[in-house]
Parts: structure tokens; sequence; C-alpha cells
């Protein structure tokens, strides 16, 4: 599609992260990380929590006939200071997988849920260029 092609996408509503154990990863999003829980589903072990920008929508695979399988890429979540994040995180129990990486635009700090679904504690510091 070119630049000057349409869209009728306007946004991403959700992204779907599964896990194995909801009341496992709903203690990790929501007490560990801090996320709000906005909903809790009835049908199915699941539930959303919000990142400020982008919901995590947290379901058991099994209950929705879907084989697990962690996510095949990291969920980048902004933090104003990754420093200060990691030492925070790290206070709560969350093993980080290396030292926080400095792209020389950005820092980030890699971790993941108890699923082994990618996460990155994510601050830009220079412009796009």
């Amino acid at each position: 599609m070119s630049a000057s092609a349409t869209t009728p996408v306007t946004g991403v509503d959700f992204v779907f992260v599964p896990t194995q154990d909801f009341e496992r990863a709903a203690a990790f999003y929501g007490d560990t990380l801090g996320l709000a829980c906005s909903a809790r589903y009835g049908r199915v072990p699941g539930g959303e929590f919000e990142t400020g920008s982008l919901t995590l929508q947290i379901i058991e695979s099994a209950a929705i006939g879907r084989e697990f399988a962690p996510l095949g890429g990291a969920i980048a979540l902004h933090v104003d200071d990754v420093a200060a994040a990691r030492a925070e995180l790290e206070g709560r129990g969350v093993t980080f997988s290396a030292d926080t990486l400095d792209s020389g635009v950005c820092h980030m700090a890699f971790f993941s849920d108890p699923d082994g679904n990618a996460l990155i504690l994510h601050h830009r510091y220079a412009p796009r260029t």
C-alpha cells in the first residue's frame, strides 16, 4: 500500500496474550506490573489489563480451544525511566534476561511473564530520524 492509500484501520484495540493459568497471569499483570484489570470474563478464564495505550487480553488458551504457545514477539511497555522501573520490578521478583540495552535512541530491559511471553520495558529518549 502506498503512503497515499487509505485504510479502514484506525488503531489497535488489544493484543491477545496466551496463558496456561489465568489467576497466575492476573497476579503478574495486576499485582507485579501494577496494570489495572478493566474486565474479567465469566465464560472463560481471562480478562483485560490496561497499559494506558493498549489493552492486554489475557486468556487461558485451552479454554478457547487453542494449544498454548508463548507469543512469538515481544510487547514493549512504555515507561518514563527504564532503570527506575526495572529496579522497582526486580524488587517485586521480576527477573530480567540481560543488562538494560541502550540502542542509541532508546533504553530497553527484557523480561518475560510467568508463561514465557516476552515483555520489554521501553523508553525512547531520542527522536526518530
